[in-house]
């Protein structure tokens, strides 16, 4: 039985983790870490990592970037594994979250999703065949409570197809105030927020008279609670590393 402290336990991907772990007999939820201390199940909430009761197998963080800082010093502090699934961080606490692999297990990717990770797969892929010919565009689509633009995976899609290309091109969020025609080396990359969408990205390459879209839609957040929870128990015991989807699905 693998216990788990959930990070952001009171918002709504917190919620969302502790009904998929509720289904499950491998693993439980021990207690919770939320500025919003009120308690709705058996285990009890901090406001702080440092109040937590016991030391548990591994965190869940679905919270926010300001509590990173709190979070890694507990989890370096006690040898605790980590699932970093929050999003919006800046480059310096990529770097933090980076570094703090040293020590301890830390699970790290932009989108819990298996079929996103199969999207970069593919995203790869279509660069590797048709990115010198073929413009690149990203759309991605979230409910209006988002507040990070572009989203995590959308960077995540761009830098994988970066990569591929040999990190020739370089990524325009915004033509409104550009009188100019397209550069060959852009992935554009546009953000859509409205309603109650709970993620949808389009990577589109524009050739020549053809368009080849590949395209990902998530209809319910427990896609990514439940991709948390696989990722909680696997890096559960492991050595210190930097694990992401690509090590789950091997």
């Amino acid at each position: 039985m693998t216990n788990i402290v959930i990070c952001g336990a009171n918002g709504k991907m917190g919620k969302t983790v502790y009904n998929c772990v509720c289904q499950r007999d491998d693993c439980k939820v021990i207690a919770g870490i939320d500025i919003f201390t009120e308690q709705y199940a058996d285990f009890p909430i901090v406001d702080v990592p440092s109040k937590l009761p016991v030391k548990p197998d591994v965190i869940i963080d679905f919270s926010n970037p300001a509590s990173l800082d709190a979070l890694l010093e507990y989890c370096l502090s006690t040898g605790t594994p980590v699932v970093v699934a929050a999003t919006g961080y800046s480059d310096e606490q990529i770097s933090k979250i980076k570094a703090a692999a040293n020590q301890i297990p830390v699970f790290f990717t932009f989108n819990m999703s298996l079929g996103i990770n199969l999207l970069v797969q593919l995203a790869k892929k279509a660069a590797d065949v048709l990115g010198e010919h073929f413009d690149i565009e990203i759309v991605e689509k979230h409910h209006n409570q988002k507040i990070d633009a572009p989203s995590g995976t959308a960077i995540m899609l761009a830098n994988a197809i970066n990569e591929t290309l040999d990190n020739s091109h370089h990524y325009v969020y915004d033509r409104h105030s550009q009188r100019k025609k397209r550069d060959k080396n852009e992935i554009g990359m546009h953000a859509i927020r409205g309603g109650t969408i709970v993620g949808e990205h389009d990577v589109i390459f524009a050739g020549h008279d053809e368009v080849i879209t590949l395209s990902h839609s998530a209809s319910s957040k427990s896609v990514f609670a439940e991709g948390s929870v696989n990722a909680a128990l696997y890096i559960a015991g492991k050595n210190p590393g930097l694990y992401d989807m690509a090590n789950l699905v091997k």
